[in-house]
């Protein structure tokens, strides 16, 4: 009936395999590793409480009227103040997925090419088709040269095509799905390779401030941060109820989003950037920082002691120095797509990796959440998935 109404940027649109996951199944009667919900518990809810209290008795009415849409002038310098960037140089977003979305709606045609790692976040990928981008995915390489090299040959491979590549869309911290992180020296070589070649870099880095060991590794936009589009989220460090974000970019850039952001919301919601204003300058999101920072750190510790001790041979893991998730791989002939029903109608969830990889590869992988469940939980979902595995493995092997 409505097959001839639809805009021709809806074919390009794909579902999100974890929100299907979320509309067919309560999270709380299954053991779940599918989301990247941050736990409930390092929500501050007395410290908000007082702090929306503060911003109604400052602000009166002002705090529910329509506001700037660069964000209001107490977030844009609090969020300046904290990465020691020009004011001028922030923009606020409703949510760091809009700071992805918003992005390549200014920046991407169809057929343009978007380069990223493989796998990389699923909400990008979906908002990349959504703009008919064409997609090149690369592997990560311990080896920095042979790892500059497999760039070298993708954008050879585009320009022997006769397409322009855009951007390049990384999460250098704790990557989403991986877990893992790029070096300093892998963050200069893309840099390097950005400005050599006259594209663009998309920095998301939405998990940057939950580091559980080792050193800060210097943004890619502190190396040049007028090649570089550093997008931020505080739903991750605060709460993802607010629906808010940034983007740290070149004038002329923000200038752009700044015109785009007009016509899809006007402004980022006004109330909320009040609170995390308020939040952010009295340092009360630092302190709370610093609880989230345990947990997550414990949690990411006991599953990783779990893994080790229930997972079959054959099974490998990532090792994350922060954020929310670890990858696994599992041995060739695996596929976690298939698997998937199984495990669920056995009470277990997870994403199948395939989901993240531009390509499609990866089927004998799948990413776990570490964040959301309760360490009980953590602790009979993991022995649960592993039965469920070295079952399926031996039946492959």
């Amino acid at each position: 009936m409505y097959g001839n109404i639809f805009s021709e940027d809806t074919a390009s649109f794909f579902r999100s395999p974890v929100r299907e996951i979320f509309k067919k199944v309560d999270l709380n009667s299954i053991y779940s590793f599918a989301g990247g919900y941050p736990s409930a518990e390092t929500f501050p809810l007395e410290e908000i409480r007082k702090t929306m209290a503060e911003v109604i008795d400052r602000y009166g009415g002002k705090a529910f009227q329509y506001g700037a849409t660069q964000g209001v002038p107490e977030l844009r310098e609090a969020v300046a103040a904290r990465y020691g960037v020009p004011v001028e140089r922030v923009q606020i977003t409703s949510s760091s997925q809009q700071g992805i979305d918003v992005c390549t709606r200014v920046l991407v045609d169809p057929g343009d090419v978007v380069l990223t790692s493989n796998p990389s976040y699923l909400g990008a990928l979906q908002s990349f088709c959504s703009y008919r981008a064409d997609i090149r995915g690369v592997a990560h390489n311990d080896d920095l040269e042979a790892f500059r090299a497999d760039y070298e040959k993708v954008i050879a491979q585009v320009k022997a095509e006769g397409k322009t590549v855009k951007f390049l869309y990384m999460i250098p911290d704790f990557q989403n799905p991986s877990g893992e992180s790029l070096t300093l020296e892998e963050r200069r070589m893309l840099v390097d390779l950005a400005a050599r070649h006259g594209f663009l870099i998309i920095e998301d880095s939405p998990y940057r401030e939950l580091r559980y060991e080792g050193e800060h590794i210097p943004t890619m936009y502190s190396l040049d941060p007028d090649r570089v589009i550093h997008l931020g989220s505080f739903s991750k460090i605060f709460a993802p109820g607010f629906r808010l974000g940034w983007a740290l970019a070149h004038p002329d850039i923000l200038d752009k989003i700044y015109v785009c952001k007009q016509s899809l919301d006007l402004c980022p919601p006004i109330f909320d950037q009040y609170v995390a204003a308020e939040f952010l300058s009295s340092g009360r999101l630092d302190e709370n920082l610093v609880r989230t920072i345990a947990l997550y750190k414990g949690k990411r510790d006991l599953l990783l002691g779990l893994l080790e001790e229930h997972m079959p041979a054959g099974v490998r893991w990532t090792h994350p120095e922060g954020g929310l998730f670890l990858f696994l791989t599992m041995p060739e002939g695996f596929d976690a797509v298939k698997f998937y029903d199984r495990a669920l109608d056995a009470g277990v969830a997870y994403v199948a990796g395939e989901f993240f990889h531009p390509d499609r590869s990866g089927k004998n992988t799948m990413r776990l959440n570490f964040s959301f469940m309760s360490p009980e939980r953590i602790t009979e979902g993991v022995r649960l998935l592993a039965a469920l595995l070295c079952a399926e493995i031996s039946d492959i092997q």
